[in-house]
């Protein structure tokens, strides 16, 4: 893609739309960057940093998109497509693109993409993927949805390899993205407040493998009904990884170990036991991860050597303290029902629950049945806590406490736990309606259960 002299219009100044603005800027475009926000809300020096680079910056709203105003959009992965400066793009053939998919313009030939997504797991799973690379001593680095901004990483990787996490929105922006090799974790309803429906969110996420080729690879859950039906509409070399079944090709567990089959010839990765991670949905994880390693062409005794090493990402059923007998764990990335369902079948413990914030727009019913099953005591706090509320009342589970603040939902559950409990953190819903992100939301709780 052709940046020099081209008018860019960067809607979003997050995290990622800085980012974007930035690489634009020293690709040669002409760029502007506008945000809801007013300016005092965003951090003077990175707003000066663009503006020192020639970015002219709007805030407190969006400029007019005319006809004649700009050659290109630039979509913030957190921002509606359906806003007007989007609709206005669109009603005069102005392309809009995400920011990986300028990301995928701007990297060097020498850079290669593998690319994760699904409703849960992502994180976990991207990261272990850079921990395999890296322990084959590839230069690897992990973005997208995860860490570090991906146009900064395609900017400044000369050569090497990026596991990209892709998220549905960062999904629906894509125009020419081709991972080398590309995987679908699960499809659980999440988003549906911006997706509307779960036929729409699924388009939006089958679109990791459109641009692939028969000399890709996609790596496909079999256990998951909805994606293993994807196959026949992916134009990638299609492998699969299963939990529950033995498979002709592909990853798969056989004789409590990860297995590994490829024209014909059964690799063994490791024991089950060998590895750190523990539950049902990391295990989903690691046979993923493994399968896009291995055809990407990690030999399977480093795969199996960095299964061992890998202890797992923050915010992710991390163990935050151990007081008294009580264990404290940080679930703050759970921002759906059906992670916190994966969380609680992993507990083998009695569980005080901390859950609520804001509603993504699904359907509490299962998680209130498991509820009723699994936990001991529910704390609910945010703007869904009555929403969640009935769906576990409606299960006939009784014994919910509502606080305020994250303060309180801490000492409420310490004062009710006992030697053996377990203090789990596992939202079911999205921290925006009392902090800036998920991660605000775990840091606090690791800090608070310290606190004694």
């Amino acid at each position: 893609m052709e940046l020099v002299g081209k008018r860019v219009l960067v809607v979003g100044l997050g995290k990622s739309g800085q980012a974007a603005a930035a690489a634009l800027a020293r690709s040669g475009a002409s760029v502007q960057a506008c945000d809801l926000k007013a300016m005092e809300e965003f951090d003077h020096d990175a707003v000066t940093v663009l503006q020192k680079q020639g970015v002219i910056i709007h805030t407190g709203g969006y400029p007019q998109v005319g006809a004649e105003s700009y050659d290109l959009l630039v979509a913030s992965p957190g921002i509606s497509l359906e806003i007007e400066p989007f609709q206005a793009a669109r009603a005069h053939s102005i392309p809009i693109i995400g920011e990986v998919e300028l990301a995928y313009q701007i990297k060097k030939p020498q850079v290669d993409m593998l690319a994760v997504t699904g409703t849960n797991g992502k994180t976990t799973t991207t990261a272990l993927l850079e921990h395999i690379l890296k322990a084959d001593g590839r230069n690897a680095a992990a973005g997208g949805n995860i860490g570090i901004p991906l146009t900064t990483l395609a900017e400044e990787m000369e050569q090497g390899i990026i596991a990209v996490e892709m998220s549905s929105f960062q999904l629906e922006t894509i125009h020419e993205f081709k991972p080398r090799v590309s995987a679908m974790l699960n499809i659980t309803p999440d988003h549906l407040d911006r997706h509307k429906t779960m036929q729409a969110y699924q388009t939006a996420k089958a679109r990791i493998f459109e641009n692939q080729s028969g000399q890709d690879y996609a790596l496909l859950n079999y256990d998951d009904e909805t994606i293993r039906g994807m196959a026949a509409q992916c134009p990638a070399k299609v492998w699969f990884f299963s939990q529950v079944q033995t498979l002709e090709e592909g990853v798969f567990l056989e004789q409590g170990g990860i297995a590994v089959r490829n024209r014909g010839v059964t690799y063994h990765i490791c024991g089950q036991n060998e590895v750190l991670l523990r539950g049902r949905h990391n295990m989903e994880n690691i046979l993923c991860a493994t399968g896009v390693a291995f055809a990407y062409g990690i030999a399977a005794e480093v795969i199996g050597s960095a299964l061992k090493t890998f202890p797992g990402v923050r915010h992710r059923l991390e163990v935050a303290a151990d007081i008294d007998g009580v264990l404290y764990i940080n679930d703050s990335k759970a921002t759906n029902p059906d992670s916190v369902i994966k969380a609680l079948d992993a507990m083998d413990r009695p569980v005080i629950l901390i859950a609520g914030g804001r509603s993504k727009g699904g359907n509490f019913d299962d998680l209130a049945q498991l509820i009723g099953r699994k936990v001991k005591a529910l704390v609910l706090l945010g703007e869904a806590r009555g929403e969640l509320r009935r769906a576990v009342m409606d299960a006939d589970f009784q014994n919910i406490y509502e606080v305020e603040t994250l303060q309180d939902a801490v000492d409420t559950a310490r004062r009710m736990a006992i030697g053996g409990d377990v203090v789990l953190l596992s939202p079911a819903c999205a921290s925006w309606d009392m902090f800036l992100n998920y991660e605000q939301r775990g840091d606090l709780f690791c800090n608070l259960v310290k606190l004694k």
